[in-house]
């Protein structure tokens, strides 16, 4: 069970990551941190649910690493050809702005 919540948490926590570097300049400063700061949550949750740093556990980790990554730049993508509004590098902040800006 462990395992199953340690993937789900590595794919959410990577996709408002994912959205930030779709939208900086590749290889930069901002570009990298986008990359390597939610490893930082990673360990961090892994050492206080006791997942451990077990070798099996990479073959689960690194490919929801990566998904989160990449369905956060899709979502970028998508939104920067419909949306009017200029988009930022934070995906929470543009869904706000984009329910603040919806007529009902």
């Amino acid at each position: 069970m462990n395992i199953l919540l340690l993937a789900l948490f590595t794919f959410i926590i990577n996709v408002p990551f994912g959205y930030w570097r779709a939208n900086v300049k590749r290889f930069s400063l901002q570009f990298i941190l986008a990359i390597h700061l939610p490893v930082l949550f990673i360990v961090l949750f892994r050492i206080l649910t006791g997942t451990g740093f077990e070798y099996e556990t990479l073959f689960v980790t690194v490919p929801t690493f990566f998904l989160g990554q990449l369905v956060g730049s899709k979502i970028y993508s998508s939104r920067k050809l419909r949306e009017a509004v200029p988009l930022t590098s934070c995906l929470v902040m543009d869904l706000v702005r984009a329910k603040d800006t919806l007529k009902y």
